[in-house]
């Protein structure tokens, strides 16, 4: 999934940047569950998420024909096996 996130005190985030974009892998029931499991992450790391879009489960994409490379396969594989919120990328925003 991709998420939006805010400025908040203790973020960790540069000094100028107004927010940031990150591309995270979780796991979950549904994408429901992934999304709150990955706020809520989020959050208690002292960041400010503003907006989650879900991209679908690998099997999901695989029949929409995207093709996904072995590296962001093995990432979502191994977000599912340890039923775990990975963090794969966060690009500040600045203005």
């Amino acid at each position: 999934m991709v998420v939006e996130v805010g400025r908040k005190a203790g973020d960790g985030l540069p000094e100028k940047a107004t927010g940031a974009g990150l591309v995270v892998y979780a796991s979950g029931v549904d994408e429901a569950e992934a999304v709150r499991e990955t706020v809520a992450i989020l959050k208690e790391a002292d960041l400010a998420p503003l907006e989650v879009t879900g991209h679908g489960t690998l099997e999901d994409r695989l029949k929409a024909g995207d093709e996904i490379d072995p590296d962001e396969q093995a990432l979502m594989m191994r977000a599912l096996a340890e039923n775990s919120v990975i963090v794969a990328e966060m690009t500040p925003f600045f203005d």
